[in-house]
């Protein structure tokens, strides 16, 4: 296809002062993990394959240190192992507790368990007698959940000079499940073959983050699979320079509003120099805490409320209908929220996307821009055409209202190529383009 018009504009962006900054900090490789899982019973316009993609970082748990891996997620709270005996997915390798020197269960009742935990959506609570353990239990919004214990052990962090050994608690799981044996909508967090268990970084009591005094960290996500990097505490200057966003702070509690995500305001979104007409109150909290904006690395791809996401389809289907070709068929849904989609051959796609609209998404005092190949997604086992000679494509932000979420949540495909510091000392976080291959290569974090 040809594009008759070419639509060129300036964007203008505010940058921060530079800041004096501290020797780096503990440097830990980050790995974009693509799992092709099957599913035994697709419905109709459903996929029988989905990647379960997520980030994953290396780390050192116990006595004698047994090396784990566990995904990065921004958007939980408790750090989770899966323990030895636990009912988990086949192949998922496991933390054995027991071979640990320096393990321990936390009993019930305990300061501990009746205090530390009340930031979780579902406090830990004692078992029943005679067992005196201070039981988890967690779910995600993929509808997988978690159960096990309460523990402590040592977590080891190899990334700096001399290596960093922390105590802290995690919960020793003892029984996953998932009903779709992968991510069904790209939210929440699952557990693939590569990973162990999952890294808490949100800001509630709980957190790796909060028990570590971990007051600044940042990553750098590589396109594909990639070396990334995770830097906790300063970094030694390597970072470009950024454009902060103040983190939103709700006092009073509110049941759909999440005070220990890392919740930024939306201020307009806009495709190519068009700002979309979408009134601030769609973008603001309402009185129930609906509608905050969430940056969370646990979640794939960037999701909408219904408004937002209706006006974004709207006009980037306009914007590039010289460029894409529509699916044409109404009742298609990838992973149950993305319906903005489109079929070509792969050359002819890969062509047009570096002429395809950029889409930015407007925060207070910042902006995250997606561009190019990150626009577009080709869904996996889809064909159409004459020898299957065309792919099918969605855009890569999707409706929030049909994957039964009450936010807005700017995912880690959308992070790609962008440092993203999270500078909790300030109450901030900030975004710069990076070349995330050549930042790992700076601090030598190569996975």
């Amino acid at each position: 296809m040809e594009a008759s018009l070419v639509l060129l504009c300036l964007c203008v962006f505010l940058a921060s002062g530079g800041e004096g900054r501290s020797p780096a900090g503990t440097v830990l490789p980050l790995q974009v993990r693509v799992q092709e899982v099957e599913l035994e019973a697709p419905a109709a316009n459903r996929l029988r394959f989905r990647h379960n993609v997520s980030l994953t970082v290396p780390v050192a748990v116990g006595t004698p240190p047994q090396n784990v891996t566990m995904v990065l997620d921004t958007g939980s709270e408790l750090s989770w192992l899966l323990c030895n005996g636990s009912y988990a997915p086949p192949l998922t390798p496991a933390f054995n507790a027991s071979g640990s020197s320096s393990y321990g269960a936390v009993p019930c009742p305990s300061t501990a368990c009746e205090w530390r935990g009340r930031d979780l959506p579902v406090p830990p609570f004692c078992d029943t007698p005679p067992s005196n353990a201070c039981r988890v239990s967690l779910s995600y919004a993929d509808a997988s959940s978690a159960d096990g214990v309460l523990a402590t052990d040592t977590f080891l962090l190899t990334g700096g000079a001399p290596p960093v050994a922390v105590g802290a608690y995690f919960g020793c799981i003892t029984s996953y499940s998932s009903t779709t044996a992968t991510n069904s909508n790209g939210t929440g967090t699952d557990v693939s073959e590569a990973a162990t268990g999952l890294l808490g970084m949100n800001r509630g009591t709980l957190s790796f983050v909060t028990q570590t005094g971990t007051r600044r960290f940042a990553y750098c996500i590589a396109p594909g699979e990639g070396p990334g990097v995770l830097l906790l505490g300063d970094d030694g200057g390597v970072a470009p320079p950024l454009n902060y966003t103040p983190l939103i702070e709700i006092s009073q509690p509110l049941p759909y509003f999440d005070r220990v995500a890392y919740s930024v305001q939306l201020e307009g979104i806009r495709v190519g120099c068009a700002l979309l007409p979408i009134p601030k109150s769609v973008l603001t909290p309402d009185h129930t805490g609906a509608g905050q904006t969430m940056v969370d690395s646990g979640t794939q791809f960037t999701f909408l409320l219904a408004d937002a996401y209706a006006a974004l389809k709207a006009e980037f289907t306009s914007q590039a209908r010289l460029l894409l070709a529509p699916l044409g068929e109404p009742g298609f849904v990838f992973q149950g929220a993305f319906d903005a989609c489109f079929r070509g051959p792969e050359a002819r796609v890969a062509a047009a996307s570096g002429l395809l609209p950029e889409v930015g998404l407007v925060l207070r005092g910042a902006e995250v821009a997606v561009s190019g190949e990150k626009l577009l997604y080709m869904v996996p086992g889809e064909r159409r055409g004459e020898g299957d000679a065309e792919a099918v494509w969605c855009l890569t932000f999707g409706n929030s209202d049909m994957a039964g979420m009450s936010a807005y949540v700017i995912g880690h495909h959308h992070q790609q190529n962008v440092w993203v510091e999270y500078d909790l000392q300030n109450g901030r976080v900030g975004f710069a383009p990076a070349r995330c291959d050549l930042a790992t290569q700076r601090l030598g974090a190569g996975a």
